[in-house]
């Protein structure tokens, strides 16, 4: 059972790129993407060389990402370390790039 007190910030919202932001700048690789349920922001997730999502979080203090590419579903709260339920997913608005 979820024991997150920041669900209350997750927003419906718009993805900022199709890709990483910052990776896609610096043409870097990356594992998988990561959304920010709060701004919309797209980042690489903790497996990835540059770890631009948690970047994004240590920068706004936005909590609650979701599982983004390929699609997931699931969220997850940076500040209490655990999966916490969306009300729902949001949709890609294209094809991601990928890297090799």
């Amino acid at each position: 059972m979820s024991t997150c007190n920041h669900t209350d910030t997750i927003c419906d919202v718009v993805p900022s790129a199709l890709g990483c932001e910052e990776c896609l700048k610096v043409r870097s690789p990356w594992v998988h993407l990561r959304l920010c349920r709060i701004c919309g922001h797209v980042g690489c997730c903790d497996n990835s060389p540059l770890k631009h999502a948690r970047a994004h979080f240590e920068k706004t203090g936005h909590p609650i990402i979701e599982g983004y590419d390929p699609p997931e579903g699931w969220g997850w709260c940076y500040i209490d370390r655990e999966e916490v339920a969306l009300p729902d997913q949001t949709p890609q608005r294209g094809p991601i790039p990928r890297f090799v």
